[in-house]
């Protein structure tokens, strides 16, 4: 069978179960972004339309959620596992691998529904529809809509927006392709606001985060000519500038942005919760020369080709050394060594 047509019987398959089951419960993966969670959001909101009896699961250790997307409304938000979960479809939205999640406490639905566009997710679900070449998972729930012939209210094509242009940073990353656009189209003609979801996500700025940001910009790296462009936040750093780990959003773009980098990492030490000490790493590369997925998954990670992170207990020094030769084996194959580290 073709890629295209398994495809169209996974989203048939899909669309058979959103119209006969009748009891839900949505999640996504841990520390949210704006795709996982406009994705929520419009799933809740498409099986609302439908009757259904609904929830949306989301751990106490990711909230609150960041101020950016407090704009949310989260109707119908649990935080542990309804007492009914056995008779209760799951539905897991932009989540690449149960495994490394905070929703693999909802393993034991009735069914299990992974609707996803990275591509080395794990393939988890009783169902599985993985739209690998699709912009972001808000993208496919878009599909899913049309499919079930409902109406586009506002508050969903809000909700589709945000996960729409964020994943694709606003319409400027390799994964914005003509349904990205004609996606956006509808989603304004149905009331989207694009000024107001703008200023709310990239210019409302808590003074916090700009702190952070000037901490960051001090304490840029740059390794191997510059290929590897690399800022390392402590949690003294948080705690001095008063930012929280969700103010960190945005920093690597900058990075990334840089003349002459291949990849971008920026790397958080962990304040508190059961991974205190650990690091979680998150990387950018500008193109298709390093793919930083087959560097997280080394790791224990995962993401897509041009955005991918993960969690270690590794040293800095350790991190970055593993860091370099990871992105010198794949854009240097011949090469051995380093160049030496330069300060930004």
């Amino acid at each position: 069978m073709s890629d295209a047509a398994t495809l169209q019987k996974t989203r048939d398959l899909v669309l058979a179960r959103i119209r006969e089951d009748e009891r839900f419960v949505l999640a996504t993966h841990e520390n949210p972004d704006g795709d996982a969670l406009g994705s929520l959001v419009a799933m809740q909101g498409l099986l609302s339309a439908l009757g259904k009896d609904t929830v949306m699961f989301i751990s106490p250790d990711d909230l609150p959620l960041p101020h950016e997307y407090s704009l949310f409304h989260l109707d119908g938000l649990i935080q542990e596992p309804p007492g009914d979960i056995g008779q209760r479809t799951v539905v897991f939205l932009d989540c690449g691998n149960i495994d490394r999640n905070s929703a693999s406490v909802l393993r034991d639905g009735a069914h299990l529904l992974n609707v996803d566009h990275h591509h080395d997710n794990t393939r988890f679900g009783t169902l599985n529809h993985v739209v690998a070449d699709a912009s972001c998972t808000a993208e496919i729930v878009w599909d899913l809509l049309h499919g079930l012939d409902l109406h586009l209210t506002r508050e969903i094509a809000e909700a589709l927006y945000i996960g729409l242009i964020t994943d694709t940073g606003r319409f400027m990353y390799e994964n914005t392709g003509p349904r990205a656009h004609l996606m956006a189209a509808e989603l304004i003609e149905a009331g989207v606001e694009v000024p107001a979801i703008n200023r709310r996500l990239y210019e409302d700025m808590p003074q916090a985060k700009l702190a952070l940001l000037a901490v960051a910009l001090g304490k840029v790296k740059r390794f191997d000519s510059g290929e590897l462009t690399l800022v390392a936040l402590s949690a003294a750093d948080f705690e001095r500038t008063g930012a929280e780990e969700s103010h960190s959003e945005g920093i690597i773009d900058q990075l990334r942005a840089l003349q002459g980098t291949k990849v971008a990492g920026l790397v958080r030490e962990l304040a508190s919760g059961e991974r205190k000490g650990q690091h979680k790493v998150s990387l950018r590369a500008t193109d298709d020369d390093v793919d930083v997925s087959v560097i997280a998954r080394a790791q224990g990670g995962g993401g897509h080709r041009r955005a991918a992170g993960f969690s270690t207990t590794l040293a800095e020094d350790e991190l970055i050394g593993f860091l370099r030769g990871a992105i010198n084996a794949q854009l240097h194959p011949a090469s051995d060594g380093h160049t030496a580290v330069t300060a930004a």
